[in-house]
Parts: C-alpha cells; sequence; structure tokens
C-alpha cells in the first residue's frame, strides 16, 4: 500500500530546520523603467503592465493586489482582493459595505493598493481616497457574477465572528432555499469601492536592490499629475 502524502499543514519532521528568510534572495535582472519609455499617464502606464501580467501566464490571478484600510483611530489592516474594473476615475474592488475593509475605507475614505507582479519582477503601489461606485455600476457588475457569488453574498456576514462551519452552512441552505436556481438580488450593503489615485508609483527590480521607481503624482495644482523618480 503506497503511503499517502502528507498534509500541507502536517508539521515539518523535527529533525528539518527553520526556514530562514533572511537567506532567501533573487537577483533582479530582467528588466529597466526609464522615464522616457513610460506612458503619458498612470492609466496608460498600468495598461501596459497589467496587459503584460495577462499575457505573460506566469500569474494565477493578474488582478490580486492587496488592499490597505485603516480604522478612523489610524488602526491599520490589509488583505488580497481582486480588482475589477479600472478607468481614469481609479481602480474598483467589491465587497460588503458592513465588513472590515468596508467599514474603514467608507468611515476613513483613504486606502492603498499593492499589485505585486514577482514573477516580472514589478509592483505597483496606488494610495488615493476612496468613494463608493455608484448603485448602477454594482447592479451591472454583479449580474456578470457566478450563481454562487451572487448567493454568497447574502450568506456570509463577512469579517463577523460566527460559531463555526455550520453557521455558514445552515445560512447557505437557507439563501439557497430563498433563491433557487432564479435571479438574486444584490444585498443593499454589497457594492464597489473606487480608489480615486493620488499617486501610482511602478516599481521595477533591479540588479544589487538599486530598482527603478517612477511615480506619478496629482500636485492638487494646475500643474496637475507629475512624474518623479524615487530613490530605491
Amino acid at each position: 500500500m503506497s503511503t499517502p502524502p502528507p498534509h500541507p499543514e502536517a508539521p515539518l519532521p523535527s529533525a528539518a530546520p527553520p526556514a530562514d528568510p533572511a537567506a532567501l534572495r533573487v537577483a533582479y535582472a530582467d528588466g529597466r523603467l526609464d522615464e522616457g519609455a513610460v506612458a503619458g499617464d498612470w492609466l496608460g502606464q498600468f495598461d501596459r503592465w497589467f496587459t503584460t501580467a495577462v499575457a505573460g501566464g506566469l500569474l494565477a490571478e493578474p488582478n490580486a493586489c492587496v488592499l490597505a484600510t485603516a480604522s478612523p483611530a489610524g488602526v491599520p489592516s490589509a488583505r488580497t482582493v481582486l480588482l475589477k474594473a479600472v478607468d481614469a476615475r481609479g481602480f474598483v474592488v467589491y465587497t460588503n459595505y458592513t465588513s472590515r475593509k468596508g467599514f474603514e475605507a467608507l468611515q476613513n475614505p483613504r486606502a492603498a493598493l499593492c499589485f505585486s507582479w514577482v514573477p516580472l519582477q514589478r509592483q505597483v503601489q496606488v494610495e488615493g481616497r476612496v468613494e463608493r461606485v455608484s448603485r448602477a455600476e454594482t447592479l451591472a457588475y454583479a449580474t456578470t457574477r457566478p450563481h454562487g457569488s451572487q448567493l454568497g453574498a447574502w450568506i456570509s456576514p463577512q469579517s463577523r465572528v460566527i460559531a463555526g462551519r455550520a453557521e455558514l452552512a445552515a445560512r447557505a441552505a437557507a439563501v439557497a432555499a430563498r433563491f433557487g436556481d432564479g435571479p438574486v438580488p444584490v444585498p443593499p450593503d454589497w457594492g464597489g469601492l473606487r480608489i480615486v489615485p493620488e499617486a501610482v508609483e511602478f516599481w521595477q527590480g533591479r540588479p544589487d536592490r538599486l530598482h527603478d521607481r517612477l511615480r506619478f503624482r496629482d500636485t492638487h495644482t494646475a500643474a496637475g499629475w507629475v512624474l518623479e523618480r524615487l530613490a530605491p
């Protein structure tokens, strides 16, 4: 009889030394980012890099990014979300407005995004204010979601403490009985958040940690957006 593979969360054998994060090193040498080669604005440059990230096939979810928010008291939190739209107005993600990220983003409407495209040795950082996406935009997007995801928006009291998995199963059964295979309305507390950028930084790994960092920044003056290089 063959031995089953170990569970992914099984402890390592006692003889195995713990991994040392300080010993992990990667030399970045695949690209460069020069002022003369970037697009004329942050959206054009993001579109270029995002298209490359999708076409390269090296990333399972190129639209995955870390969204950082903070409570009104300034307590930070971060989590990975999926970008669902981007245009000149900003970057859009969807959530339950009563979840931790939804509450924080609306009560303290400042946020940051970080796209980490490690196989490409690239990163994009976004900072800006947060606004609600219009209900019309939310409804239009919601109809494109898989049926199970539409039901999930009703099932999960996102970010709240629950008794156990059985509670979710019971809620799922109740929601399935309520809506069946028919249309699922969008919950009133579920919708989009738009991060309206005030700064978008494009980071390209370079040798010896002398990386390229170019940032588009809104000056909030008649000068509009400026492009500036940051020290690595």
